[in-house]
C-alpha cells in the first residue's frame, strides 16, 4: 500500500517513514511529562473507512486532550503531523502536498527573485547589486586606487550576501570582462580571464574599482533617498533594494539565467543607440515596433559579429522571445599572387563563443576530412585583436570553405533571446516597449523622490538662513539678549519670544560665529536665500508635471551618451542568411550532363574526357543500356537551374548539384528519380539558366517546324510536376530549346541540310500555352534537325565582317557555321555564304548530302579567336552507341555550301553521330588519341 504523507516533528527536524510506523517514542530532556506514542498509524483515503486500530484511538484521544487534535479540512487524505509547542507536544495534521507545494514554492521564487533573474527596473541581480554598493561603500571610486578584490568579496559576504565566495567573485569578474558586457561596470587590474574561458586569476592577486560609467549611471544619487534599504541577512545594516540606474542597464548589457522553471536570456546593446530610443519613446509613449528600430536597429555584442537578418530581432522585440543569428566576421587574404593561395582570416566571433575551442573544432573537422579545402589553421590573435587564420589549398573557393565553416562550427550561432526580468516582484516576459516603459516609470519615481529630497533639505536650509538673516538685522538687540540671559535655554527662550523665530533659527543664531556678523557675510546669507528660493521654485515645478521629469531623464541620458557612447561593433546583415543551403556549400564548378535517349543522366567533371584529333574514334561515354544512344550533352555549373524540356511539351526544373555524380564509366541516374516523368514521357532538351533576366526567352522548335519564343521568366518557378512549355499538334515533338535576346540572330537546318538564317526579334514573343508559327517550309519527308543562337554581338559585326571579306576577297573568315552529318562527317562554312530572310522560308543549301546521311546538328562557331584568327572552341560528338569524340573546331576544314564535308568521327563500329555539343576550351587540355 502506497502512502502519500509522512510525520515530521518541527522541534527536533526529524522526518519519520512515509509508510506505517507501529511504534513511536519521542523522548525530550524537560521538566515535563513524557510522551509516548505507540501503534501509531498513517490512514489513507483509499483506507478511511476501515475501524482505526486501537493504537491510532489512543494517539487521537491523546492529542484531543493535549489540544493538538486539529482535523483536516477536507475529511479524509493523507496528513502529516507537526509538533507545534515543544512544551505541551501539540500535534497538528496537514496534508503532504499542500506542505510540499509551499515549500517549494518559497524555493522557487527565493531563487527567482533572489538569485538568477534581474530586476526590470535597475538591470541588476542581487549580486550584482551588492557587489557594487559594497565597492561603493567602501570607496573604491573610478579615481581611486585599485584594492584587491578578496577585500570586496569578503564585504560582500560578510554583510550582504550570504552565498558562496565563487559565485561572488565570479559575478565581479564578469562585470569586469570587455568580451562579457557592453560596458564594463567594474575595472579590473590583473588577470580576469579571457575570450579562451581561460579562468581568471585567485581574487588574492586580482584588484578592482568602479568604472566611472557606474557611478554616473548607477550609484550617483543613492544618498539622495531615491530607493528604499532594506535590512540584509542578519538585520544588522541597510542595503538598496535597487539602484537608481540612469539608463536600462538590463538593456545595455543584457543579461542571463536559470531559475527553477524560468530563465532568462536578454542580449547587450549599443548606449548611444539605446539613449536615442529611450529619448524616442519619451517624445512618443505610443511609437510603433518599427518607428523604434530607427533608432535602435538591434543588439550590439561586445565581441561583435554579423547579424543576419532582422526578423529575429522583431519578433524578440514584439514578443519577449526570439532567436537572432549571428556570424563571426571574416576576411579573404591573398597569401601567394602566383599560386593563387588565399587565407580566411576571423576577425571576430559570435558573443559567448569559446575561440579556442572554435580552433579546435576547426581543426577536428579538417583532420578528420569532413572540412575540405583547409591546409592549415592557427591562432595569432594578441593584444591588438583576433586573428584566426585558416590557410586554404590551391584551387579552394574560400566562399564555399566559409559556408562550411558556418554550417559546422560555431562560428555561425543563435541567440535565443527570452527577455525574462523581476517586475513588480513578479517575474514578466516583456518586449522592448514594454522593458523601456518599466523603465520610464521606475525613473520617474527616481526622480521624485530625489526632488522630494531635495527641496525638503532646501526648506529647511531656508528657514535656518531667513532666521540668521533676522538675527543679523537686529545685531545689537541679539547681543544684549545673549549677555544678558544666564542660559542657553533662557537664551533661546529669549531671541524666540523677541524676534518671533522658530527653535532651530534661534540655535542657529546661538552657532554663529563672530566672524560671520560682517556685512560680507550677511550679503552671503542674503544670496543664499535667494538661491534656495529659487531652487525651491524649480523643484515644486518639477514636481507638479510629469512632462518635465521626463525632460530629465532624457538630459541625463543624454549626459551620458555624451560621455561614454562607443561605436557599434555587431553589424547588421539585411539579408537573413542564417539558414544555409546545400547550395551555400557546394563549389559552382564546371560539370558535364550526359543525357541518354531512355533517360538516364550523368553528371561528370570537365576532365573526364581528353581532347583528341580529328578522325579519331574517341572515347566511350560509359556504360550504356541496351538499345539506349546518347540525347544530348550539355557543359553546365554546378548552381545552374537546369531545365528539362520534354518532348510533350512540359518543362521540369532541377539544380544541377542535385544529380548525383559519377564516373565515365557509370551508367546513370534515371530521370524518373530526379523529375515527375510521366510514362513514354522523354526528355529532349536541357537548357541550363544561372539568372533568370527580363530580357531573356527562351526559343522553341518542333520537329514539325514549329517555333515560338517564351521569356525566361515564366520558367523562374517550377513545381514538381512540371509546367506547359508548348502546345503541340497531334504527332508533333519538341525537340530543341535555345537561349536568345531579341537582337540575337536564329541558325535552323533541316535534315535535308537546308538553313535559314533570321533574327529572333522576327519571332514573336508568346505565353507558354500557345503552339507558336511554321518557322521553315519544309520539302515532302524532311523534318528539322537543328538550331543554333547567333549572340547579338557577333550580329551587329556581320555587315561589317562581310563587306571586309569582300572587299580582301576572301571568304573563309570567322564566322562560320558547323555542320555534323549523322554519318560522321562535318565542315564550316562561312556565315557570309548565308543572309537574313524571314520566316517560313525553303531557305538556302547548307549541306550537300548523300541519299544515305542526313544533318545531325548546325553551331555557330567563330566568336573566340585566338592570336592566329582561328575559334578555340571545341565540339564534342557522341554516337548511338556512347562513344564520345571531343576535338578542335580549327580542325575541321572550312568549305562551300555544296560540299560534302571531311571524317569527323569514325563509326565503323559505333553507329550514327546522336547528339552534338559545342564547349570551349579547357585549361588542362591534352593532345592524343584515345581509344577505348
Amino acid at each position: 500500500m502506497a502512502f502519500s504523507s509522512t510525520f515530521r516533528f518541527s522541534s527536533s527536524s526529524m522526518l519519520l517513514q512515509r509508510f506505517s510506523v507501529p511504534f513511536l517514542h519521542v523522548n525530550r530532556c524537560i521538566s515535563k511529562p513524557i510522551y509516548v506514542v505507540s501503534e501509531l498509524r498513517f490512514l489513507s483515503s483509499a483506507r478511511s473507512r476501515r475501524t482505526p486500530s486501537h493504537g491510532a484511538l489512543r494517539a487521537k484521544r491523546r492529542e484531543e486532550k493535549d489540544g493538538g487534535g486539529a482535523k483536516d479540512d477536507s475529511g479524509n487524505g493523507i496528513f502529516m503531523v507537526k509538533e507545534k509547542n515543544v512544551q505541551e507536544g501539540r500535534i497538528e495534521p496537514t496534508e503532504l502536498h499542500k506542505e510540499a507545494t509551499e515549500a517549494y514554492m518559497a524555493y522557487a521564487m527565493s531563487v527567482l527573485l533572489g538569485r538568477a533573474l534581474p530586476d526590470a527596473r535597475d538591470g541588476l541581480k542581487p549580486v550584482h547589486r551588492r557587489i557594487l554598493y559594497a565597492m561603493h561603500e567602501l570607496g573604491l571610486a573610478s579615481r581611486k586606487p585599485y584594492k584587491k578584490c578578496a577585500r570586496v568579496v569578503g564585504e560582500v559576504l560578510g554583510k550582504f550576501h550570504p552565498h558562496g565566495d565563487t559565485a561572488v567573485y565570479d559575478a565581479l569578474v564578469r562585470m569586469a570582462q570587455d568580451f562579457s558586457l557592453r560596458s564594463p561596470l567594474i575595472q579590473g587590474h590583473g588577470n580576469f580571464g579571457s575570450i579562451d574561458a581561460d579562468p581568471p586569476a585567485a581574487m588574492r592577486y586580482t584588484e578592482c574599482r568602479l568604472d566611472p560609467l557606474t557611478e554616473a549611471m548607477l550609484l550617483a544619487d543613492i544618498d539622495l533617498n531615491t530607493v528604499d534599504f532594506v535590512p540584509n541577512f542578519d538585520n544588522s545594516q541597510k542595503e538598496p533594494s535597487l539602484l537608481p540606474a540612469r539608463l536600462p542597464t538590463l538593456l545595455l548589457n543584457g543579461s542571463s539565467g536559470i531559475a527553477v522553471g524560468m530563465a532568462t536570456n536578454i542580449p547587450p546593446h549599443n548606449l548611444g543607440e539605446l539613449v536615442d530610443v529611450l529619448s524616442a519613446m519619451i517624445h512618443n509613449p505610443d511609437a510603433t515596433l518599427q518607428e523604434l528600430l530607427e533608432y535602435m536597429p538591434g543588439p550590439d555584442f561586445p565581441t561583435g559579429g554579423l547579424i543576419m537578418g532582422n526578423v529575429g530581432i522583431l519578433e524578440a522585440y514584439r514578443t519577449g522571445r526570439g532567436r537572432i543569428v549571428v556570424r563571426g566576421k571574416t576576411d579573404v587574404e591573398l597569401l601567394d599572387a602566383k599560386t593563387k593561395r588565399s587565407a580566411l582570416v576571423i576577425t571576430e566571433i559570435p558573443y559567448q563563443t569559446n575561440k579556442s575551442s572554435l580552433v579546435e573544432k576547426i581543426a577536428e573537422l579538417v583532420e578528420n576530412k569532413i572540412l575540405e579545402g583547409v591546409s592549415d589553421i592557427r591562432d595569432e590573435s594578441d593584444r591588438s585583436g583576433m586573428r584566426i587564420v585558416i590557410e586554404l589549398k590551391r584551387g579552394s573557393d574560400p566562399s564555399i570553405v566559409l559556408n562550411n565553416l558556418y554550417r559546422l562550427t560555431s562560428l555561425q550561432s543563435s541567440f535565443s533571446c527570452n527577455m525574462v526580468g523581476i517586475l513588480d516582484g513578479k517575474p514578466k516576459l516583456m518586449g522592448l516597449k514594454e522593458l523601456l516603459q518599466a523603465f520610464i516609470d521606475f525613473r520617474c519615481s527616481i526622480i521624485e523622490r530625489r526632488a522630494k529630497f531635495k527641496l525638503s533639505h532646501a526648506q529647511e536650509r531656508k528657514h535656518i538662513v531667513e532666521g540668521i538673516i533676522v538675527g543679523l538685522d537686529n545685531l545689537d538687540g541679539v547681543i544684549r539678549i545673549i549677555r544678558e540671559t544666564t542660559s542657553n535655554a533662557v537664551a533661546l527662550a529669549a531671541l524666540r519670544k523677541e524676534y518671533d523665530i522658530s527653535e532651530k533659527q534661534a540655535e542657529a543664531l546661538l552657532d554663529i560665529t563672530l566672524r560671520k556678523l560682517t556685512l560680507l557675510e550677511r550679503k552671503k546669507f542674503v544670496n543664499e536665500a535667494q538661491s534656495l528660493t529659487e531652487q525651491i521654485s524649480k523643484l515644486n515645478e518639477l514636481l507638479s508635471s510629469k512632462k518635465n521629469m521626463l525632460q530629465v531623464i532624457e538630459q541625463e541620458a543624454v549626459e551620458l551618451k555624451n560621455r561614454f557612447k562607443t561605436s557599434r561593433r555587431s553589424t547588421l546583415e539585411e539579408a537573413n542568411g542564417s539558414q544555409l543551403d546545400d547550395i551555400d556549400v557546394i563549389p559552382n564548378e564546371e560539370m558535364l550532363l550526359a543525357l541518354s535517349e531512355k533517360g538516364y543522366l550523368k553528371r561528370m567533371k570537365p576532365n573526364t574526357f581528353n581532347l583528341q584529333t580529328r578522325g579519331t574514334i574517341g572515347k566511350s561515354v560509359g556504360k550504356m543500356r541496351v538499345n539506349d544512344a546518347m540525347s544530348d550533352f550539355i557543359v553546365c555549373r554546378s548552381h545552374d537551374h537546369v531545365l528539362y524540356f520534354s518532348d510533350k511539351g512540359i518543362v521540369y526544373s532541377a539544380r544541377a548539384y542535385k544529380i548525383p555524380e559519377c564516373t565515365r564509366s557509370a551508367a546513370g541516374t534515371p530521370l524518373v528519380q530526379v523529375l515527375s516523368l510521366s510514362e513514354g514521357e522523354r526528355i529532349t532538351s536541357v537548357i541550363p539558366v544561372d539568372n533568370f533576366t527580363g530580357d531573356q526567352f527562351l526559343v522553341m522548335l518542333t520537329m514539325k517546324g514549329y517555333i515560338k519564343k517564351v521569356s525566361l521568366n515564366y520558367f523562374s518557378t517550377i513545381r514538381s510536376t512540371g509546367i506547359i512549355g508548348i502546345q503541340l499538334v497531334p504527332g508533333d515533338e519538341l525537340k530543341w530549346v535555345r537561349r536568345c535576346t531579341d537582337d540575337d540572330l536564329v541558325a535552323m537546318a533541316s535534315q535535308n541540310g537546308m538553313v535559314l538564317l533570321s533574327s529572333c526579334q522576327t519571332i514573336r514573343s508568346l505565353g507558354r500555352n500557345t503552339r507558336g508559327s511554321i518557322a521553315m517550309r519544309l520539302r515532302n519527308g524532311d523534318k528539322m534537325a537543328s538550331m543554333d543562337i547567333m549572340p547579338a554581338v557577333v550580329q551587329k559585326d556581320l555587315q561589317k565582317i562581310s563587306e571586309n571579306l569582300q572587299s580582301q576577297g576572301k571568304t573563309t573568315s570567322a564566322p562560320w557555321l558547323l555542320f555534323v552529318s549523322e554519318n560522321g562527317y562535318g565542315k564550316r562554312v562561312p556565315l557570309s555564304n548565308f543572309h537574313l530572310s524571314q520566316l517560313n522560308r525553303v531557305g538556302l543549301i547548307g549541306y550537300k548530302l548523300t541519299p544515305e546521311d542526313r544533318l545531325t546538328a548546325v553551331f555557330m562557331v567563330g566568336f573566340s579567336l585566338s592570336e592566329d584568327g582561328e575559334t578555340d572552341e571545341q565540339v564534342v560528338l557522341v554516337s548511338q552507341s556512347g562513344t564520345i569524340n571531343r576535338i578542335k573546331v580549327r580542325d575541321v576544314s572550312i568549305q562551300s555550301r555544296y560540299a560534302r564535308g571531311v571524317i569527323l568521327m569514325r563509326l565503323d563500329h559505333a553507329g550514327k553521330i546522336q547528339s552534338a555539343s559545342l564547349i570551349s576550351a579547357a585549361d588542362d587540355e591534352t593532345d592524343g588519341d584515345v581509344t577505348e
